[in-house]
């Protein structure tokens, strides 16, 4: 995938952030859109936008957790465009709160759209992807998907799993000699509304946890998220770290191995006190 010049992209998430600029730029690079998303205000704003900058787009509301949606959702991009090369699960959500206080139903409901989303989008479009001729599959994990932190234990675990699904979908997409490229990208803190959008445990303050993540922690603005992204893409990369954060982080799990466990643990620890907040009020998205 060396250029996205007459190629039918589908962007998940798109309402808004990365999705929406990564929607933008595909079509001024001259590809085709199909993007979805929960937010109907978001979308239509999404697909002006695209409209305006001379996109042809198709433009549908999805939940990517519902799993027949999904299904459904990909044969009408295919009857309208005929054939999809690119898909970008890029749709998520962000939950804050200890184990101890998150219930069943908060970690159940990050894992079916930040996961199963990821799946089900796989899924439905994959058949499509390989018929192209021509494809790749783009899957959103996180900075969360390489190191774990305190009060994000539903975030980690969905953003882990789709490292792992993404990974041993690029394995088998090489050994059956697929014609598909496969990119897992892991975002560190993007300027985008996934922090204000967030859920957190009964009890905590959900405005402090946002506008502590977008004050220092928001350092990459979600336009250049996409333009990493898309680079990465036409480059064929399998994995791409978004953010300078992102890059040191995964440098320092790295050369420290499972000893960046109780590290975190300290750092995190140590800046509460200092902050006087609650461990959920502390963490980022």
């Amino acid at each position: 995938m060396t250029s996205f010049s007459g190629k039918v992209a589908v962007v998940t998430g798109a309402g808004s952030g990365m999705g929406r600029d990564l929607a933008i730029q595909l079509v001024g690079k001259g590809a085709k859109v199909a993007i979805s998303d929960m937010n109907p205000a978001g979308l239509a704003e999404t697909e002006r936008l695209v409209k305006a900058a001379g996109g042809e787009v198709h433009s549908a509301l999805l939940n990517v957790a519902e799993r027949e949606a999904v299904l459904d959702y990909a044969e009408q991009v295919v009857d309208h465009f005929g054939v999809v090369n690119i898909v970008f699960n890029n749709a998520g959500i962000a939950y804050h709160g200890e184990i101890e206080r998150t219930e069943f139903k908060d970690f159940e409901r990050v894992m079916d759209v930040d996961f199963w989303g990821v799946v089900n989008g796989t899924k439905a479009f994959l058949p499509h992807v390989i018929a192209s001729g021509e494809g790749h599959i783009v899957n959103t994990s996180s900075l969360f998907g390489i190191l774990s932190e305190p009060g994000q234990a539903p975030y980690n675990s969905a953003k882990f799993a789709v490292r792992g699904f993404t990974e041993s979908l690029n394995q088998e997409m090489r050994v059956a000699g697929h014609p598909v490229k496969v990119t897992c990208v892991h975002p560190g803190g993007i300027k985008t509304a996934i922090a204000r959008n967030a859920t957190v445990a009964q009890g905590y303050d959900q405005k402090s946890t946002a506008a502590l993540f977008d004050k220092y922690l928001a350092t990459t603005s979600s336009s250049k998220a996409a333009e990493i992204i898309l680079k990465a893409v036409e480059r064929n990369h399998s994995r791409v770290l978004v953010g300078a954060d992102a890059k040191f982080l995964d440098l320092f799990v790295r050369i420290t191995a499972s000893y960046y466990i109780p590290i975190v643990a300290k750092v995190t620890k140590t800046a509460l006190k200092r902050a006087k907040l609650t461990p959920s009020q502390a963490k980022v998205g």
